[in-house]
């Protein structure tokens, strides 16, 4: 099976444990693993064939933007299953997600959650 990767979807959320993490947001960064086959659009270069990369990262963004989650969990399991169900040509997704600035005192590093689901998993 063919996959297309989509990294580095940076996105301004307000999913959090924290209230104020809830009323004045963070950045959040995604990456996303899409399988599918290209092997038609491969054939014909038509964009009909294959799949739309910006509807994706529109969805992610969306998704992120609007989304108030207590947890990342939900909110990277939010994007994974929307991708599943709006894509009939995708057949597995892997969603990265993660936190580059959580709100711990005396940490720098980033937080990510890394969530695989295929359409058998819905």
């Amino acid at each position: 099976m063919d996959c297309i990767y989509l990294t580095g979807i940076r996105c301004y959320g307000y999913t959090g444990y924290l209230p104020e993490e809830q009323v004045l947001g963070q950045w959040f960064e995604v990456d996303v693993r899409l399988w599918l086959d290209i092997s038609t659009a491969a054939k014909t270069d038509a964009i009909e064939d294959t799949l739309d990369y910006r509807s994706v990262i529109s969805l992610i963004q969306h998704l992120v933007k609007t989304s108030k989650f207590a947890l990342i969990e939900k909110l990277v399991t939010t994007i994974a299953d929307s991708i599943l169900q709006q894509y009939d040509r995708i057949t597995q997704v892997q969603v990265s997600l993660s936190k580059p600035s959580a709100p711990i005192p005396d940490f720098g590093g980033k937080i990510t959650i890394e969530l695989t689901k295929s359409k058998s998993n819905l």
